[in-house]
């Protein structure tokens, strides 16, 4: 017998751009009765398919601190179920998981890459980008705990990384003011090779997660991450341009700072979801 769904509508001031909506799909990766969501960004509206009563849906974005509230809830047909009566997709945990496990290695080695790289050239950019990279296998860390629907590993390892990346992004943005003050040029030709390594990298991620990016919400979260991170490689790569054309590290300390502030966005948001 298919499961009995409701159709919740939530209202979220805060919710009004990618960042808020990746928040929401990591927070609501952790509730097992939650099948599908539906954001209207412009209009700061999501609506969740799930079972169960709302208070549910409610109790895991309140402390996300976006204002949500619950506008309404009906009953939903089970044809509006995506994936069939589980709506989790087809994809087995198994599969999953490898897949999860796949781009977490590859984010993680690119860390180490990166970080050493940054450190060779005297690139903030590529440090900070190394940085985006451990946010990467971070959210796959949590995504991994999310397929097995244990929602305390996820919690505690949310509130682990939450904390390293935001002790990490301080100390980025400590050697963005210690470069501007020695005006030491980064090694341009360094910054653009491992940017497109570093692109390469994400768009391997984003070639792994194409056919699950439809399926569970952790899933969901990580193509969106994937996808985003893109940007910044792309940064990486026109900040080295502008370095080899002007002579000057600014256009690197820029992009260092930018992503740096991104990333420790990104980690008061995790600390908030995980308490």
């Amino acid at each position: 017998m298919a499961p009995a769904l409701t159709r919740t509508t939530v209202h979220a001031a805060g919710m009004d751009c990618a960042a808020e909506e990746q928040l929401v799909r990591a927070a609501l990766a952790g509730v097992p009765d939650v099948h599908d969501l539906a954001f209207d960004l412009p209009a700061r509206r999501l609506a969740v398919l799930h079972e169960g009563p709302a208070d549910v849906v409610l109790a895991a974005l309140e402390p996300l601190g976006l204002g949500a509230r619950i506008d309404g809830s009906e009953a939903a047909p089970d044809a509006e179920l995506p994936g069939g009566a589980s709506g989790r997709g087809t994809a087995s945990p198994a599969v999953e998981r490898r897949v999860l496990v796949a781009v977490l290695a590859i984010n993680a080695a690119m860390f180490v890459v990166e970080l050493a790289a940054g450190l060779w050239a005297g690139s903030t950019g590529l440090i900070a980008d190394s940085l985006d990279m451990l946010a990467d296998a971070t959210v796959y860390a949590i995504a991994l705990a999310a397929v097995g629907g244990v929602a305390v590993h996820q919690r505690r390892s949310a509130r682990a990384s939450g904390w390293l990346q935001l002790g990490l992004a301080l100390l980025v943005l400590l050697d963005v003011g210690r470069r501007a003050l020695a005006g030491a040029e980064p090694e341009s030709a360094w910054m653009i090779a491992v940017g497109i390594l570093a692109l390469l990298a994400n768009v391997t991620c984003m070639a792994l997660l194409a056919a699950h990016r439809r399926g569970g919400m952790h899933l969901r979260a990580s193509w969106i991450f994937t996808t985003n991170d893109v940007l910044a490689n792309l940064g990486v790569i026109v900040a080295g341009q502008l370095v080899a054309l002007t002579g000057s590290a600014w256009p690197d300390l820029a992009i260092g700072t930018a992503i740096a502030v991104l990333v420790a966005s990104g980690a008061v948001r995790i600390l908030r979801m995980a308490r």
